[in-house]
């Protein structure tokens, strides 16, 4: 009898061992922060509630008054993918960032000169999904709902056509079509488990913080 009580709470140990990974990747693979019908994706909402995962601005004054994206592009990405990122250390089926483009606003300020932001000027998007899209490269699909004027915002986009973003995501980005080279929050995190939510370790040199 005391050796079944004593199998029986072993058992009750190690089974959320080995079920945890299973229910945690099941549940992150099948829910999705967006929608897509009719070969449009509807604008995301909530997204401030996401993620942070960066600032990048490449200033036209750096790059011949001719930049390419001369705004901020501030980049959240859904909470259930940044889970699986932190877990896995790869981007879900489902994974969705967003980018909210901001101006250059002010070049100075009380604490020196820099590059600040301003006006609020686009929304764009990114999905990987082979589900809604087989045919593009990584699974990966790219959205803008911004006007032309970035004065207002659609309710919907279509996806931006396949040259136009994938190849260069295809030959530059570091982890599946993601810049995440550029994006310290999303190194720190990869494959890290709850470390990567910050506090567990210093990134300066990488260490152990032992909680207070």
């Amino acid at each position: 009898m005391k050796t079944n009580k004593i199998l029986f709470a072993l058992i009750i140990i190690f089974i959320p061992v080995f079920v945890s990974p299973l229910v945690f990747k099941g549940f992150a693979q099948s829910d999705k922060a967006y929608i897509y019908k009719d070969g449009a994706l509807d604008r995301p909402r909530g997204y401030r509630e996401w993620v942070y995962i960066g600032t990048p601005v490449t200033p036209n004054e750096m790059n011949n008054g001719k930049a390419a994206f001369p705004e901020h592009h501030n980049v959240y990405i859904d909470p259930v993918s940044w889970a699986y990122w932190k877990n896995t250390g790869e981007f879900r089926e489902g994974t969705i960032l967003v980018k909210e483009l901001v101006s250059v606003g002010a070049k100075s300020a009380v604490s020196g000169q820099g590059y600040f932001q301003g006006e609020f000027v686009g929304l764009e998007a990114t999905i990987k999904s082979g589900e809604d899209f087989p045919d593009e490269p990584g699974y990966w699909a790219y959205f803008s709902f911004s006007s032309t004027d970035h004065k207002t915002l659609s309710q919907s986009a279509k996806a931006f056509p396949t040259a136009a973003c994938n190849s260069c995501h295809e030959d530059a980005a570091q982890d599946d079509f993601v810049f995440s080279q550029y994006y310290p929050v999303l190194t720190a995190a990869k494959n890290a488990g709850e470390t990567g939510a910050g506090g567990y370790l210093s990134d300066l040199n990488n260490s152990y913080i032992e909680p207070q």
